[in-house]
């Protein structure tokens, strides 16, 4: 309660007329988490499930417990309404998991849009973090070839978090290029942390070899 406030709209809930609901208070704490750190991965689920149920409500017939009489258009409610969200919170410089999720729910829709919205991602976060998050979002789309392309582009192999590698011999593997599967596991062991990697190192060395 204490915390300065901030002159950005970034997150913040929109003023509405409507009745507050019992969800108001956890809503703005979690919107107000999301201002702090707009990859806070748990809060920005938690208030997406909050949206995604809100969305749903409103295209029911107002009994929470009867189910809407068409599924297709609740879970499109549902959709845009974290899509909402996500887009609200990217226009953060600092946010790369709002990104993410859009480029999880457009991966089926928008195949350029996808991938730019990953590789801003990937450009905005140095640790790593979000190229591989990028990747799973693409390899998870059946998309190993693109996962591959945003990897080769973004992946600093001596810096990133470890589990790009996995991530990009995975989607080798998928995409039946063992050989270059190979390739990837040896740019990784320029990793920093050789002996924090070794396990992570001899694992995906056996799938290389079974591949």
């Amino acid at each position: 309660m204490r915390r300065p406030s901030s002159a950005s709209k970034v997150g913040a809930r929109r003023p509405t007329k409507a009745a507050r609901r019992g969800d108001t208070l956890h809503e703005d704490a979690l919107r107000s988490m999301l201002g702090d750190d707009p990859n806070n991965v748990r809060a920005f689920q938690a208030l997406a499930e909050i949206v995604r149920r809100r969305a749903v409500s409103q295209v029911s017939d107002g009994d929470p417990l009867t189910a809407p009489a068409d599924e297709t258009e609740a879970r499109r409610a549902a959709d845009l309404a974290v899509w909402s969200l996500a887009e609200e919170l990217a226009g953060n410089p600092r946010a790369w998991y709002p990104l993410i999720e859009l480029a999880r729910l457009s991966v089926g829709d928008d195949h350029e849009g996808t991938l730019r919205r990953l590789a801003t991602a990937a450009e905005r976060d140095p640790s790593g973090a979000a190229l591989a998050e990028g990747l799973a979002v693409l390899r998870d789309a059946e998309l190993p070839g693109e996962a591959l392309g945003l990897g080769i582009g973004h992946w600093r192999p001596r810096e990133h978090t470890p589990e790009v590698a996995r991530q990009m011999v995975l989607a080798a593997l998928e995409a039946e290029r063992p050989l270059e599967a190979k390739q990837h596991l040896r740019a990784f062991e320029d990793h920093t942390d050789a002996r924090k990697t070794a396990s992570l190192r001899a694992e995906l060395a056996r799938m290389i070899d079974e591949a």
